[in-house]
């Protein structure tokens, strides 16, 4: 029996085993996953293959970036049929052709800003365009900015830094432009998205609605549909409370939460239909979700102790239920 998730307009059929590899290959985890105009989906991951690329059915068509993304992070489909590719072990992003041609580096690989220092980058973790093709980097890990640049990569401004208040940032870890120019952060330590103008003007923040923002993914158009990958408690004071996800969450443009995907009932979070770390999210043209999840870094956090079981889940397909 198919297991669903959600509730009303938002129920989604896991597709189980979906995405079928070369034999010998693992995509160890999995960074970030995009889709482009054909449906194909782009698996970025941190195995021996960091880009796989297969057809909407599962079919294994393609990889490329082999011995050139030291990690695997956030993923950006361009509508131009490029692909932003932003890789925090190596603190930069590199803009390449759909086939793996680098045509742009932002950035110089392998070469840190210092931690906090605001410049960039330090550990940059994902990547966004806005409608007119000016690129917005969230940077990170070591940093706690916002970076703007020119469609040609030159570097306009930034914003941001550590804290809590407005403007603010405790790992800000994904990004989003929806079509109207509104900036989307997920500041995830925070446990909210920011929204800003195109400049870095503080608009209002979704607080007291998300736990651990992760993956962000909004539809295009003018009321689009926001999708959040939330993390789960890693605390040893807080690990394995209930309603507080792992999940993915369906949210309006205005903050406004639809519907919750994913059980809690698990105690390792393998089973169809329930998450560990949802690190990257995509939907397709269809409306059915890609889920990315990085299970291999997030399981000493969940399972201290435990032996990591060999073969952990990093990617799910969510089938809408029309």
């Amino acid at each position: 029996m198919s297991v669903i998730l959600g509730t009303g307009d938002y129920r989604y059929r896991v597709e189980e085993g979906w995405g079928r590899l070369p034999e010998g290959w693992s995509f160890h985890e999995v960074g970030a996953v995009g889709v482009d105009r054909n449906d194909n989906v782009y698996v970025f991951n941190r195995g021996e293959h960091p880009m796989i690329v297969f057809d909407r059915e599962g079919n294994f068509l393609r990889s490329w970036g082999e011995g050139m993304f030291p990690r695997a992070h956030g993923v950006h489909m361009a509508p131009d049929d490029t692909i932003f590719c932003t890789d925090d072990g190596a603190h930069c992003v590199r803009k390449c052709t759909l086939d793996g041609k680098v045509l742009m580096t932002i950035g110089t690989p392998g070469k840190p800003a210092p931690f906090m220092s605001g410049q960039p980058f330090c550990r940059c973790t994902h990547t966004a365009l806005s409608p007119k093709g000016e690129i917005y980097v969230t940077d990170g890990y070591g940093n706690a900015q916002v970076h703007k640049y020119t469609p040609d990569g030159k570097y306009l401004m930034s914003w941001g830094k550590c804290g809590i208040g407005e403007g603010e940032f405790n790992l800000p870890h994904n990004i989003h432009c929806d079509a109207d120019g509104w900036i989307y952060v997920a500041d995830r330590e925070n446990h909210r998205v920011q929204v800003f103008d195109g400049n870095g003007k503080f608009e209002t923040a979704w607080s007291n609605v998300v736990h651990r923002p992760s993956a962000l993914h909004m539809t295009t158009g003018k009321c689009p549909l926001c999708f959040i990958g939330e993390v789960g408690p890693y605390l040893g004071s807080n690990r394995g409370f209930p309603n507080l996800g792992p999940r993915i969450s369906i949210l309006s443009n205005e903050g406004k939460v639809l519907a919750r995907l994913g059980s809690e009932t698990s105690p390792h979070g393998q089973e169809p239909g329930q998450f560990m770390s949802p690190h990257g999210l995509a939907v397709d043209s269809h409306g059915d979700i890609y889920v990315s999840e990085v299970s291999v870094a997030s399981w000493p956090s969940l399972f201290p102790g435990q032996p990591r079981p060999d073969n952990l889940r990093s990617l799910q397909k969510l089938v809408k239920v029309q």
